[in-house]
């Protein structure tokens, strides 16, 4: 079976898809925060995935004013709070289980 297809999306897609400019991009890049394939900005392809973490970024950047190292920083912290709660939650599925009463 073949893994499933992911959207992907040049620069000037992205920009438009996102509402961030070049320059913007760029800077998120360089920062880590979206991770394209390619090997320059003319190149870059982004993913479905990449398009929504930069929505989210641009969010933060623009109603918290953070700079982007701290728009990096609050993703990956809102990730790992992610993780945590979905492990939290299948640990509490399987002691349900094991508690439970014949």
């Amino acid at each position: 079976m073949s893994s499933p297809r992911l959207v992907q999306v040049n620069m000037a897609e992205f920009c438009e898809a996102t509402d961030l400019s070049v320059a913007y991009v760029i800077e998120i890049v360089e920062h880590g925060i979206v991770e394209p394939v390619g090997t320059s900005p003319e190149s870059w392809r982004f993913t479905d995935y990449e398009l929504a973490l930069a929505k989210r970024a641009s969010a933060l950047q623009k109603d918290l004013e953070l700079e982007w190292e701290g728009v990096a920083l609050a993703l990956d912290l809102l990730e790992e709070v992610q993780q945590l709660r979905a492990e939290n939650q299948m640990l509490k599925q399987r002691l349900g289980r094991l508690v439970q009463t014949p």
